[in-house]
């Protein structure tokens, strides 16, 4: 899955939809605060660059779902008018699930995961619960990757070796976060 295609999970949003709303969620009311917050050098950014028109395009899709809705508008600076958003409540609720629901894939932990411990951290929460989940959900993968079986396909032997890298990983974070 590449950067912005559909999640697949039960809200359909993609990675970026979902990072858009959460960024709303906290607070960033209008489209450019929101690409600032994803440009390449800020701090989310460095974990998912998303340009400012995929913001926009997010911002409209999470509007015609119902998830954020807006409220007003505002003089740009020097540009156009600014829309300004906020999450609604359903909105809240498919971003509360999906900052504590465990990435399936281990291919998705390097930006799913890390982005979703950002925000977490970001609004004062505790990431514990998403960091044992996340454990849970990996031994899972890690026992389907053993059954396989150690054969020599270097895809199955380099699936397992970064699963076996996480987990260590996800071991540090849970230790650190007590």
């Amino acid at each position: 899955m590449t950067r912005g295609e559909r999640s697949g999970g039960e809200d359909g949003l993609s990675l970026t939809e979902h990072v858009v709303l959460s960024l709303v969620v906290e607070g960033v009311t209008h489209g450019f605060g929101v690409a600032r917050e994803l440009d390449r050098e800020a701090d989310l950014g460095r974990i998912l660059t998303v340009r400012r028109p995929l913001v926009y395009r997010a911002l409209e899709r999470l509007a015609v779902m119902g998830l954020v809705e807006s409220v007003a508008e505002e003089p740009g600076a020097g540009g156009p008018r600014r829309t300004i958003y906020r999450a609604t409540r359903r909105g809240r609720r498919v971003d509360g699930r999906w900052l504590s629901t465990p990435e399936e894939h281990v291919r998705d932990l390097r930006q799913g995961f890390l982005i979703k411990m950002r925000l977490l951290r970001r609004r004062g929460l505790d990431p514990t619960g998403l960091v044992l989940a996340q454990r849970e959900a990996l031994d899972a993968t890690l026992q389907r990757l053993e059954e396989i079986g150690r054969e020599e396909d270097v895809v199955e032997r380099w699936r397992r070796h970064n699963a076996h890298s996480v987990r260590a990983f996800l071991a540090d974070l849970a230790e650190t976060s007590r």
